[in-house]
């Protein structure tokens, strides 16, 4: 649509040498929360997720699978588009580094790059980590109990001697410095940006972005005995994506440069200083924010493989419900810091403001009209301040929301409806409609409408969180397909009374312990 708002909104790509757990999972949903947003309002949305499917770990997982890599990341990477159905996500497009267009972008961008002088050959002489397809300073190691050297991230480090391509990213201290000052919002949360900043102002080596010790990776142009850097590699995936290197592509017009990177906070570095330092180098113009989120512990323990506990989130949404999931991920804590999984807070937050807060107020809501006005919408009469202020709340959380979805801080946007559910259940219980049955039905209905009508914009809020439970939410008040989008919040798209409205059911149960006394199962 000609002159609309466009949103590009990108997850990491996901390293297939291992099935995906709930950070993928939790990482996946926020975009997917967003971009449900944008699109809600009015928003021409990009959403893209994808696999990383090079470097020496995937070659040596493979191996260890008995597969050759292209087996070996074709299976794996169907299982990330696998969970992006299960999880009902919303993105427009999945991409893996294994397709051909995105080893011409990968080629194009190192092309410009060395065609603009900032890559040049040397030896690389240091410290790599595997697990991290990420090399390491001296002075960032530990030494573990066995000697070897260890990176921050917990990865054990190897000494690494092999000719090597360079990126001059020693070059670049003041440039990306300029850019942070001129940007205060790219890199988000605050902690992260400074972060950020501390490392940049101690200095920065120059960066190897090739390899000659293995060989699953995108080969460099005119030396085929390099193949890049995987990051270099992993990173162009965003403008591979919007067809990079046709920078005159419809695609590459509308959505570039990208609005948001939503990554892990342990990968942030290379998306707030390695991936501007590239883009800038390369003549391209670097996206407008990185939000870096946190991690998450499973019942109070760092999640881990050795531990036993890692969290699979097909097990936890068999055992709770999608919906219910996506909401306690996105609630339970602040977007960016670490948050705790567990089975007593999900069933908190199930019952507690699912099933209590909004579920109750829409189920007895619905029933007393069903019962009281044969299940036909009311029409009401004159209003009193209790009605227009009820009103007010429920329309005017609108704009409380959208502004903390632009910050990503999807807990204070959910707590923003939650607003509205306790006021709409204060009113229920302070007007009475029971008793107005016996006492005034003039005003019983309107009552019933105020209500009904706080429900739907309940219903059209609760959206991006809970598309499943919105849906059923706003079938039951008969809101039409073509009547959901935040152009209908407020009275001008109000619902019509002499409606007949479907028999209400529950559309968020309670969880009952005893089906789940275990809590989620571990993989």
């Amino acid at each position: 649509m000609s002159g609309q708002k466009t949103y590009y909104i990108t997850t990491p790509i996901y390293y297939v040498n291992d099935a995906p757990h709930i950070g993928h999972a939790y990482t996946t949903l926020a975009c997917d929360a967003l971009a449900r947003f944008k699109r809600l309002d009015g928003y021409d949305v990009f959403f893209l997720t994808g696999t990383d499917e090079h470097g020496q770990k995937v070659e040596k997982s493979a191996e260890a699978a008995g597969m050759d890599p292209q087996s070996f990341t074709d299976g794996v990477s169907q299982n990330f588009r696998d969970l992006a159905s299960f999880m009902n996500y919303s993105n427009d497009a999945f991409i893996r580094t294994t397709e051909s267009r995105h080893a011409r972008a990968s080629q194009a961008i190192w092309t410009a790059l060395k065609e603009n002088g900032h890559i040049y050959l040397g030896t690389y002489n240091g410290w790599y980590a595997i697990r991290d397809e990420a090399f390491y300073a001296e002075d960032e190691l530990t030494e573990g109990p066995d000697g070897k050297k260890i990176a921050p991230s917990g990865a054990e480090c190897e000494w690494v001697e092999e000719p090597s391509y360079f990126f001059d990213l020693s070059k670049w201290q003041e440039p990306l410095l300029k850019f942070y000052d001129e940007n205060p919002d790219f890199i988000a949360p605050e902690t992260r940006r400074n972060e950020v900043i501390s490392f940049v102002k101690g200095g920065m080596h120059d960066l190897s972005v090739s390899r000659t010790s293995f060989k699953w990776g995108v080969d460099v142009p005119g030396d085929e005995d390099h193949i890049m850097y995987v990051w270099l590699d992993a990173l162009t995936n965003y403008i591979t994506a919007v067809d990079y290197p046709n920078q005159e592509s419809d695609l590459y017009g509308r959505y570039w440069p990208a609005d948001l990177h939503m990554v892990g906070k342990d990968i942030l570095r290379f998306h707030a200083v390695y991936w501007p330092a590239f883009l800038m180098g390369a003549g391209l113009g670097p996206p407008k924010r990185v939000f870096a989120h946190g991690w998450w512990t499973n019942e109070g323990e760092k999640i881990s493989k050795s531990l036993g506990n890692i969290i699979d989130p097909r097990a936890i949404v068999d055992t709770y419900g999608l919906d219910q999931v996506r909401y306690f991920l996105l609630r339970e804590v602040p977007f960016g810091n670490d948050g705790d999984f567990s089975h007593r807070s999900m069933v908190n937050r199930i019952n507690s403001e699912l099933a209590n807060d909004l579920g109750n107020l829409a189920q007895r809501v619905l029933s007393m009209i069903g019962r009281y006005c044969d299940g036909v919408l009311p029409k009401p009469g004159d209003r009193t301040s209790e009605d227009t202020n009820m009103l007010d709340q429920a329309t005017g959380a609108m704009e409380t929301i959208r502004r903390h979805m632009d910050n990503q801080s999807f807990h204070e946007a959910l707590e923003a409806i939650w607003v509205v559910v306790r006021a709409g259940n204060a009113y229920v219980d302070q007007q009475a409609p029971w008793q107005l049955h016996k006492e005034d039905q003039a005003r019983r209905d309107t009552v019933l409408y105020i209500l009904a009508e706080t429900i739907r914009h309940l219903g059209l809020y609760i959206q991006p969180f809970m598309p499943d439970s919105a849906a059923k939410m706003l079938d039951l008040l008969e809101v039409g397909a073509d009547a959901r989008d935040f152009e209908c919040v407020g009275t001008g798209s109000a619902l019509a009374p002499g409606t007949a409205l479907p028999k209400p059911a529950p559309v968020f149960p309670r969880f009952v312990e005893e089906e789940a006394e275990e809590g989620p199962s571990r993989s």
